[in-house]
C-alpha cells in the first residue's frame, strides 16, 4: 500500500469516499495526498499547487486564484460535483476545513456541489462572492459532520469557508498605515515561498514603550483577520488625530504572518507544515523567527509593553493571563480594556478566558509574557460573528485600549 493510501486509510474513511479519494489521486497525482512532506526550501520558488478543476459541458469549477487550496473535484452528473477537501499535511491537525473554488455555468438549473472532508467535519458556513457582494449561503449538513451539500445559483461566483480577505487587502491596509506620521512600512523578512513578512512600525524608534500586534497565524480565520483590520483602522485614526503619544510608544504590526498559507488555501499551518502559533520560543520557521530578530534589534532602553495576536474560533472571547500571574498594573489595564465590556458591545458578546492557555506549547501569548513579563492576549473573534458587530466592536476596543496603555507606563 502506498503512503498515500496508508494517509487515507488512517481516517477510516467510508468506501464511497474513498473511492473519490482514489479517483481524485488519480486526477491529481501524488502530490494529492496531504501526507506528502512540504517541499524543501530550495524549491521554495516553486509555483503553488492548485486543485484539480473539472467540468461538464454546463458546468466549470476551478481553484485557480489565491486562498483556493488544493482540493479535487469530482463529476457526479451534468449539473453535480464532489470537491475533497483536505488538509496540507497528514494529521494531527486543527479541525478547520477551509475551501474556496470558483464556478461558472450556462443554463439556468442549480448546480449541486457535495463538500467531502477528509479527517474534519465541516466548520465554516459557505460564502457566496459576486462582483464584491458577499452573501450567504445555506448548506446541508450530514449528520457526522463530514459531509455538506450546497446548492448553487445557475451564473457564477467563488464559494468559500469565510469571506476571502487576501494579499491585496492586507498591501491597502499597510499603505494606509504607512502613511501616517511617523510610520515606515518594513520588511521583517520572508516566507519559505519567498512572500515578504510585510509590517509597519509606528512612532519614534526610541520610544521606550513597545505594543506589538500579530495577525493571522492561521489562514481560515477571517474573522480575527476582520478585527484586526477594523482595530487598526481606528488605531489609524487616533494617531491621525494627535490623540496617541508615539514619542512615548510605539507599533510594531504584523497583520499577516503566515502569508504562504493563506495564498495556498492552508488549514492551519506555513508551507512548513507547522503551526506558526505553536512556534514561538522555537522559532524554527522564518516568519515567527523574523519577529523575534526584529524585537532582538531593539535599542536599549525599549521594551514591549503589550502584546495582542488575533485569531477566530467558534465563538468571541479573549485568552488572558490568569489573575496569579499579572501585576496590579496589568490588572488595571485589563480592567480598563475589557471589564465590563462582554456584553456591552452591540453585536459582539464575547468572554474573557482567564487562564495559561497552551502552556508550554509555543503560543505568541505564553511566549510574549514568558519573555517580556507582559500582558498578552490572544483575540478570538467567532466564526459567525456578525460582521458589523465585529468592526464596531474591534474599532471601540482599539480606542479603550489606547487610553489604557498609560497603565502600563514602566
Amino acid at each position: 500500500m502506498s503512503s498515500c493510501a496508508r494517509s487515507f486509510s488512517a481516517l477510516r474513511l467510508s468506501s464511497v469516499l474513498a473511492q473519490r479519494v482514489a479517483l481524485a489521486l488519480v486526477i491529481g497525482g501524488t502530490g494529492a495526498c496531504s501526507g506528502t512532506p512540504p517541499l524543501p526550501p530550495s524549491l521554495a520558488a516553486a509555483p503553488v499547487e492548485r486543485g484539480s478543476g473539472c467540468a461538464t459541458s454546463t458546468v466549470r469549477i476551478d481553484f485557480d486564484f489565491d486562498e483556493a487550496p488544493a482540493s479535487r473535484c469530482v463529476i457526479r452528473g451534468e449539473r453535480s460535483f464532489a470537491i475533497l477537501i483536505g488538509p496540507e499535511h497528514a494529521p494531527p491537525i486543527n479541525p478547520s476545513p477551509w475551501y474556496a473554488f470558483r464556478y461558472r455555468s450556462s443554463g439556468s438549473a442549480d448546480i449541486s456541489v457535495e463538500l467531502d472532508y477528509l479527517g474534519a467535519a465541516h466548520r465554516y458556513a459557505p460564502k457566496m462572492t459576486v462582483g464584491g457582494t458577499v452573501t450567504p449561503l445555506s448548506a446541508s449538513v450530514a449528520a457526522d459532520g463530514m459531509s455538506a451539500t450546497l446548492s448553487l445559483p445557475a451564473g457564477e461566483g467563488i464559494v468559500s469557508g469565510q469571506e476571502l480577505f487576501g494579499s491585496d487587502r492586507y498591501d491597502a491596509l499597510l499603505d494606509r498605515l504607512a502613511a501616517l506620521p511617523a510610520a515606515e512600512r518594513l520588511t521583517l523578512g520572508a516566507s519559505l515561498d519567498g512572500r515578504l513578512l510585510s509590517a509597519v512600525h509606528i512612532g519614534d524608534a526610541k520610544a521606550p514603550r513597545l505594543v506589538v500586534l500579530i495577525g493571522r497565524a492561521h489562514p481560515p480565520e477571517i474573522t480575527g483577520a476582520l478585527a484586526m483590520d477594523a482595530f487598526l483602522r481606528a488605531l489609524a485614526d487616533e494617531i491621525a488625530a494627535g490623540r496617541v503619544d508615539t514619542a512615548a510608544t510605539q507599533f510594531l504590526i504584523l497583520p499577516l504572518l503566515n502569508p504562504d498559507g493563506v495564498a495556498r488555501g492552508h488549514w492551519r499551518a506555513n508551507r512548513g507544515g507547522i503551526d506558526l502559533n505553536r512556534d514561538w520560543g522555537i522559532f524554527s520557521q522564518p516568519e515567527t523567527r523574523a519577529v523575534k530578530t526584529w524585537l532582538d534589534r531593539l535599542p536599549a532602553g525599549v521594551r514591549p509593553v503589550a502584546m495582542v495576536d488575533f485569531h477566530s474560533t467558534q465563538h468571541s472571547l479573549f485568552y488572558v493571563q490568569g489573575a496569579d500571574e499579572t501585576t496590579p498594573a496589568e490588572e488595571a489595564f485589563l480592567a480598563a480594556w475589557l471589564g465590563g465590556k462582554e456584553k456591552a458591545l452591540p453585536g459582539y458578546p464575547f468572554t474573557i478566558e482567564r487562564r495559561n492557555a497552551n502552556p508550554g506549547s509555543g503560543t505568541s501569548k505564553n511566549w510574549f509574557h514568558a519573555t517580556y513579563g507582559i500582558p498578552a492576549y490572544t483575540y478570538e473573534a467567532g466564526d459567525e460573528a456578525d460582521r458589523a458587530g465585529i468592526d464596531t466592536a474591534a474599532r471601540n476596543l482599539a480606542r479603550a485600549f489606547l487610553s489604557a496603555l498609560p497603565l502600563l507606563a514602566r
